[in-house]
């Protein structure tokens, strides 16, 4: 393929997806209030995009941008982890293990009786404050099905994870947001106790 080629096509099927990248990347790297981490989502989205740019090659064409986008934003992360400094290699002794589900109602569970119509009155910067809450795979999971609107084998492929932990994390993430904005859902009395 030739560069113009390869130009025309990164504009017409990746530019689009700036956004979703550039969200994506400032909630990973807490990109809240602190001028340094926006700087940084800044970079990890920008460096993304020039990947995607010199990757256009390797695009298939008929297969989803976003999902590939993902991918190489999930990718570029992984590599800034490990070469940042101060980085220490993990152990899986060291990871945590996934929570066992609870089949009992907590009490977010019972007093959140329309879920998405209470989420939809916070404000975006609650939600990402809440998110930080979380781990970074935790986080990602969110943010690829809930925000991004990835369906779970999407997320799975990107995360290179079986479908069922999507599927686990997915439904406890969702129960650990919404017990990170609880606090705020009454203090702003969006729920009665």
């Amino acid at each position: 393929m030739d560069q113009r080629e390869a130009t025309r096509r990164f504009y017409d099927l990746i530019w689009p997806h700036r956004a979703a990248v550039l969200r994506t990347a400032q909630v990973l790297v807490s990109a809240v209030h602190d001028v340094h981490d926006v700087h940084d989502a800044e970079d990890l989205a920008q460096e993304t995009m020039m990947k995607a740019f010199g990757a256009m090659d390797q695009f298939q064409p008929g297969t989803d941008a976003k999902k590939w986008l993902m991918t190489i934003l999930r990718n570029a992360r992984i590599d800034r982890l490990r070469t940042s400094d101060g980085a220490k290699p993990i152990s899986l002794d060291q990871m945590p293990l996934e929570a066992a589900e609870d089949s009992t109602r907590t009490e977010t569970e019972d007093t959140w009786e329309n879920p998405q119509d209470i989420l939809d009155r916070f404000s975006d910067q609650d939600i990402i404050h809440a998110l930080q809450h979380l781990s970074e795979d935790d986080r990602w999971t969110l943010l690829l099905v809930d925000v991004e609107g990835l369906d779970q084998q999407e997320a799975a492929r990107i995360l290179d994870v079986p479908v069922g932990t999507i599927k686990s994390r997915t439904h406890r993430c969702r129960k650990l947001l919404r017990q990170a904005l609880l606090p705020v859902a009454k203090d702003r009395r969006f729920i009665h106790e």
